[in-house]
């Protein structure tokens, strides 16, 4: 083992902790770094005794190291998403997931030092999630908890990333979807809620243009265009993947976001709301955007007798019913928005259920020939 050494040192500033370690070539004493704390000299003699045990030289002239804890680089990273979000880079719902998932994340590992965590018990942590929850969660927390260290090792928090071998849980792939007469039942058990005003839109944006919950929580009025043409426009932006979408807008979902406008209109007619507060489709009277839609959809759920149906299977839906109805593999890709045709490929089974007719044709066919 590499040889390092902390000396305390008095000075008028007052007392200093200096790091020194002998040149494996040389077999000289050599002056690593000074420190004001002594738990920030031994983070420093930590680092160094790796680095020295790897082989490799360590440079004296690198950025001097920063005894971090946990919850001080996760503030910072918090610190650079409120800067994106401020300039737009980053919707409000997004922001509001990563915080959550970062406050659980610092509620485990807060007080301790960055450069102290170690592989095994991050992945203690991911398989506490998964246990506890799912792999998705698991994997949003990891995501996570990846951009702490990476925002760690450029403030010079640590010189090891204890996350970067751990590869994301693998997700069980959900095919479950809905024919179009439950999806009519579906939207129908909504005028039986508190919700019938504006969930009709909400499903019919998952189920014809397979929208995410962050697009539709994140959808502005501007990016709905009611007259382009006989049928309208719709813009989507994905943060996931910073995909954006334009297409055009199916009739069901046009008159369902007609009402829902038209409801917003005449409640902030009646109660004189002047000063709306965003431009967000799906929000409070006075503007405020919306969170989560969770209570509306389960009772909608609830009320047409579904169980075991996730909002994000309408996407499966969309994609479901697109190639049931003459669309391929490629077209379900681009206009869902997937990033690769891999992660469209689940639905391959169905991609040959559009040449029922030519089969029909085919089996009548053969029919004729056979009376002949």
């Amino acid at each position: 083992m590499a040889t390092v050494i902390i000396q305390k040192r008095k000075r008028k500033s007052g007392i200093k902790y200096a790091v020194r370690y002998k040149d494996p070539l040389t077999r000289h004493s050599k002056h690593y770094g000074t420190y004001d704390r002594k738990k920030e000299a031994q983070a420093a003699a930590n680092d160094l005794r790796a680095i020295l045990d790897s082989g490799k030289k360590p440079d004296s002239r690198k950025k001097r190291f920063a005894a971090l804890k946990f919850h001080e680089v996760a503030s910072k990273l918090e610190s650079l998403w409120m800067t994106k979000h401020d300039r737009g880079e980053l919707k409000a719902k997004t922001m509001y997931d990563y915080k959550i998932w970062l406050k659980q994340l610092c509620d485990f590992f807060g007080n301790r030092l960055l450069c102290e965590i170690e592989k095994n018990e991050v992945e203690v942590f991911i398989y506490g999630i998964k246990n506890s929850s799912s792999s998705v969660n698991a994997n949003k927390h990891l995501s996570t908890i990846k951009r702490v260290f990476r925002l760690g090792l450029t403030l010079n928090a640590t010189i090891e990333d204890a996350s970067t071998e751990i590869k994301g849980l693998k997700e069980a792939e959900r095919n479950t979807f809905l024919y179009p007469r439950e999806l009519d039942k579906l939207v129908k058990a909504t005028t039986a809620t508190r919700a019938k005003f504006y969930m009709p839109a909400i499903i019919y944006l998952g189920a014809e243009h397979g929208a995410s919950k962050q697009e539709i929580l994140s959808l502005m009025w501007h990016d709905v265009q009611f007259d382009n043409g006989s049928d309208g426009l719709i813009r989507f932006f994905r943060t996931k993947n910073g995909k954006e979408r334009t297409e055009g807008i199916m009739p069901r979902t046009r008159q369902a976001l007609l009402d829902w406008k038209s409801h917003l209109e005449h409640k902030r007619h009646r109660i004189k709301v002047r000063d709306v507060k965003s431009d967000n489709v799906f929000c409070k009277i006075d503007g405020s955007p919306i969170k989560c839609f969770n209570k509306g959809w389960r009772a909608a759920l609830k009320v047409a007798g579904i169980s075991g149906f996730h909002f994000h299977d309408l996407r499966h839906t969309f994609c479901s019913n697109l190639l049931m109805a003459g669309g391929d593999l490629k077209d379900a890709k681009e206009m869902i928005g997937h990033s690769d045709i891999a992660m469209t490929d689940r639905y391959s089974h169905l991609s040959g259920l559009h040449k029922k007719n030519l089969q029909k044709q085919l089996s009548e066919y053969y029919e004729k020939g056979a009376a002949i």
